[in-house]
C-alpha cells in the first residue's frame, strides 16, 4: 500500500527567497525590503543546485528511483527491495526503514512529494546547514517508519517521502514556538495553512499512511530542539 501525500499548492508571498549559508552564519537570510519569503523559489536551476545541494540530491534520488522501478528490466525486484514491508523488517531487513523515504512508484506521488520538498526544504537547509538538515529529514522519516512498523500490521507495506516531509513541518512548528526570529507573520500563515490542509487530507484517503504522517510530524518536532541546540553551540564558537 502506497503512502500518498497532498502538498501541491501555489505559495505566494512578498519578498525574496532564502539564500544559502555563508561561511560564518548558519542562519543568515537574504533580505530585500521588509519581508523574508521562505517558500518562493526564484533562483535559476543552477543557482538552486548550488545553494541547496541536499534538497537537490534528495529530489534527484526520488526521480532516479522512480525511473528505475518503472522503466528497467529489474523494476519489480528493485521495488520489492525498496518497499517498507513490516514483515520483512521484522525478519531483519532493516534497510527498509530508510529506503521508502526515496521511493515512489506513481508519477503523481513523486511529483507531490518532490514539489513539497522543493518548496519547504530549502529554507531549512539554509537555516540549519547541510548536516543538520539531513539529520532532521532522514531522522523524521525513520521515526515515521518505526511508528508504522510498531503500530500497523505485519502485512502493511508503504513507500514515499511523506513522513520525512511532515518532519520538516514538525521542525517549522518547533521554530514557531521557540525561534520566531526565523519566520515572519506572512510565512507563519503560509505554513499553518499548508500544514492544516495536509493534516486534513491525511485522513481523507485510505491509501495514506496516517501513522507515517503523524509520527513524521512528531519526529521532526522532537528532533528540532537537538538540532537547534547544536546550531546555537556552533554560533557561540563563532
Amino acid at each position: 500500500m502506497k503512502m500518498i501525500s497532498f502538498h501541491v499548492l501555489r505559495v505566494l508571498s512578498a519578498g525574496q527567497a532564502l539564500t544559502p549559508l555563508n561561511e560564518k552564519t548558519a542562519y543568515t537570510l537574504y533580505k530585500k525590503g521588509d519581508t523574508i519569503s521562505m517558500f518562493i523559489r526564484d533562483e535559476s536551476f543552477q543557482t538552486f543546485i548550488r545553494r541547496y545541494p541536499i534538497v537537490t540530491f534528495l529530489v534527484a534520488a526520488h526521480i532516479i528511483v522512480f525511473l528505475l522501478i518503472n522503466f528497467t528490466p529489474f523494476s519489480t525486484s528493485l521495488y520489492h527491495f525498496m518497499v517498507g514491508s513490516n514483515y520483512y523488517i521484522t525478519a531483519g531487513e532493516y534497510w527498509r526503514l530508510f529506503t521508502p523515504i526515496v521511493t515512489h512508484e506513481a508519477a503523481g506521488h513523486l511529483i507531490f512529494n518532490s514539489f513539497s520538498l522543493v518548496l519547504f526544504g530549502p529554507a531549512l537547509e539554509g537555516i540549519l546547514g547541510k548536516a543538520r538538515f539531513i539529520i532532521g529529514y532522514v531522522g523524521a522519516g525513520l521515526i515515521a517508519n518505526i511508528a508504522t512498523l510498531l503500530l500497523l500490521p505485519l502485512s502493511y507495506a508503504h513507500i514515499g517521502a511523506s513522513g520525512a516531509i511532515f518532519g520538516l513541518f514538525g521542525i517549522y512548528v518547533y521554530m514557531l514556538y521557540n525561534h520566531r526570529q526565523y519566520i515572519d507573520q506572512a510565512n507563519t500563515q503560509i505554513l499553518l495553512v499548508v500544514l492544516g490542509i495536509s493534516l486534513v487530507t491525511t485522513f481523507m484517503n485510505a491509501r495514506i499512511n496516517v501513522m507515517g504522517h503523524l509520527f513524521g510530524l512528531i519526529g521532526g518536532a522532537a528532533l528540532a530542539p537537538i538540532i537547534f541546540a547544536s546550531l546555537h553551540r556552533k554560533k557561540k564558537r563563532w
